[in-house]
């Protein structure tokens, strides 16, 4: 007797829809449309792209949109996502993928190509051409918000969220040339994944304070110091007040590691600072038994032209027989050593003119002002165009800037000749 083998048939496949994470709209939808009759409902004044990127329900990273009119975040364009429903519920519909950067308008879903909202995605992303940072970024043209405030690239104040005033005195400090703002950031090492946020967040933050088009005359480094918290493992907080002596070797040391590789050991902050960069530290504080304590000595220095040449020794000066150092910067501290604040002043290369920061306050100073405060943190730097024996002529020399630290009771300048100045 013969069996009939029956075929086994495998039931047939259901196709299932996936959805997008975030409840993304379908790729297949590509809809796109240059008349969108809710231009004129996006209110500027209300836009601030300089808070984490997250959404303001679901606390989420993925396809976060942000509303052109209330300026809030919020997760996903497709149905049954926060976008969705709050274009729904109240009458806001033009939304900016923070990601592409690329305008949608909503519960409709279609994409917006106008020119005129190219001043948006260039508050959001600011990018400069080479031209731009050589022969524009040290000019003294004023800047014009969209609210009307007038102000300097570059000389921008930074928002205090609560006690990060000795974080914003040195991200002020690390800005005053345009070295930092390149066209093609570089990329960190293998070993700098780690410090990838920190690289990333102080490029994103140096091009929104040498942006000339901002909607407002003031930046807030929320996301920079969120990076220094989380890449520091909480050793710098920002609603603790801090040393700024401290967070600038560390930030300095670890972006120079995270970019550095095996087959580049050069890295932007050794080009920016190594041999042109001489950052003088007083000694301010002393930490007895009991509590600390602040010596609130008047140190009186000079300006411009300042001779390290006695410091050198005899082959390094044979070499370099011109080390003249100018003073582009000056960090004061006031007040007690734990309660007190940071202040900063800083000199524009395009007006020649020392300007006054103190979080969000900026001002015009005089020059003989800066010796009646009570310095703590003073970069120097080798000017341009001085006479140079190096070789080639290639700029200033290459030889590491003398660690130099001033002496507050006896007035002088005691250092040694540092091999490292990353590490002073």
């Amino acid at each position: 007797m013969e069996t009939s083998k029956a075929a086994v048939h495998s039931p047939p496949r259901k196709k299932i829809k996936r959805q997008l994470e975030g409840g993304e709209a379908p790729r297949g939808n590509k809809k796109k449309s240059r008349l969108c009759p809710y231009l004129d409902t996006i209110n500027r004044h209300m836009l601030d792209f300089d808070f984490e990127k997250l959404c303001s329900v679901s606390l989420s990273r993925i396809n976060v949109y942000a509303c052109l009119v209330c300026g809030k975040y919020f997760q996903g364009r497709g149905p049954n996502t926060h976008a969705y429903t709050h274009s729904v519920s109240d009458p806001h519909h033009v939304f900016l993928n923070l990601q592409t950067l690329r305008f949608y308008c909503l519960p409709d879903n279609y994409e917006i190509i106008d020119s005129s909202l190219s001043d948006i995605i260039f508050v959001v992303n600011p990018t400069f051409t080479r031209d731009y940072i050589l022969m524009k970024v040290n000019q003294s043209k004023m800047s014009r918000a969209y609210d009307g405030t007038l102000y300097l690239p570059g000389i921008v104040g930074l928002n205090n969220i609560k006690a990060n005033d000795y974080c914003n005195v040195v991200l002020q400090k690390l800005l005053p040339g345009p070295e930092q703002l390149q066209p093609h950031p570089p990329r960190p090492g293998h070993q700098g994944l780690a410090m990838f946020p920190l690289i990333t967040r102080f490029g994103e933050l140096v091009r929104k304070l040498w942006n000339p088009r901002n909607f407002k005359a003031h930046v807030s480094p929320h996301e920079m110091l969120q990076a220094v918290v989380s890449c520091s493992k909480k050793k710098f907080q920002f609603t603790v007040q801090g040393d700024a002596i401290q967070i600038l070797s560390w930030v300095l040391n670890s972006m120079h590691l995270g970019l550095k590789t095996p087959k580049r050991k050069s890295t932007i902050i050794n080009r920016c600072f190594r041999g042109t960069m001489c950052i003088t530290a007083q000694k301010r504080f002393t930490k007895n038994t009991f509590y600390i304590e602040k010596n609130p000595t008047i140190v009186n220095f000079p300006v411009k032209n300042i001779d390290l040449s006695e410091y050198l020794t005899e082959e390094v000066r044979h070499r370099h027989p011109e080390p003249i150092y100018d003073l582009v910067a000056n960090i004061v501290h006031d007040g007690k050593p734990e309660s007190g604040t940071y202040r900063c002043h800083i000199l524009h290369k395009g007006t020649g003119k020392w300007y006054e920061l103190q979080d969000l306050h900026v001002k015009e100073i005089e020059p003989q002002m800066l010796t009646l405060t009570e310095s703590y943190i003073q970069p120097l730097k080798y000017p341009q165009g001085l006479p140079n024996t190096a070789p080639n002529n290639q700029g200033p020399p290459n030889t590491p800037a003398p660690n130099t630290r001033r002496n507050p009771a006896t007035n002088k300048i005691q250092g040694t000749f540092s091999r490292e100045s990353l590490s002073s």
